[in-house]
């Protein structure tokens, strides 16, 4: 039986790091009230549901992100509503700086302990009501960081408030690592491609000797 050559059983780990790579850092990390539905991404606050894109034309054309984005700049949040009923109530939207222990894992809950968000508040659309069902928002981030975003519904007949908290990264070195993963991974399956190329090259001669 052949036994793989030393060069090929190191070649295994690297290739195995690459995809591990890709799969980590490629994958969309959907936390709090944003998720990845259907390739589709999709924002939820109590039975309320619309989908939520972000775009960062200046820097990045016309590719969407569903929440981390690459670049510090001028950046758009698009939310489609889903619900007829959404169209009805006034929503509020508002962006702040992520100054709490807690990463990604951050909630409402915890930052109502803070109690003041504005001193944190880097953006606040106030409460409007949006016939076109498109809740569009414009903001310049000035420094790259940790930001948390805050949907904010009332119920359309309950005494009830719901809130979508979705924390995310701003210049996240994420998508340079993505970037690194994809290159590695190319650049061994090179590698592995010409050492079989150069096996069967070496091989020829004494296929043909044998031949004669």
């Amino acid at each position: 039986m052949n036994q793989p050559s030393r060069k090929s059983t190191l070649l295994y780990p690297g290739i195995i790091l690459a995809i591990t790579l890709l799969s980590l850092f490629g994958k969309v990390h959907a936390h709090g009230g944003v998720a990845v539905e259907e390739d589709i991404c999709m924002i939820r606050f109590g039975f309320y549901k619309a989908h939520f894109t972000v775009y960062q034309r200046q820097t990045r054309g016309g590719k969407e992100f569903c929440e981390d984005l690459p670049d510090a700049g001028p950046t758009t949040f698009v939310m489609g509503y889903l619900h007829d009923s959404l169209k009805e109530v006034p929503v509020d939207f508002r962006i702040i700086r992520n100054t709490t222990d807690l990463g990604r894992y951050v909630k409402w809950s915890d930052l109502e302990k803070i109690g003041d968000l504005e001193p944190m508040t880097v953006f606040y659309l106030p409460p409007e009501r949006r016939a076109d069902a498109v809740l569009k928002i414009n903001h310049t981030f000035d420094r790259k960081g940790d930001y948390i975003g805050v949907v904010t519904a009332p119920h359309p007949n309950q005494d009830k408030v719901y809130r979508a908290v979705f924390p995310f990264q701003v210049g996240n070195s994420r998508f340079v690592y993505i970037a690194l993963a994809a290159i590695l991974a190319v650049l061994l399956f090179l590698q592995w491609r010409f050492r079989q190329i150069n096996t069967l090259m070496r091989g020829l001669p004494l296929r043909r000797d044998r031949a004669s």
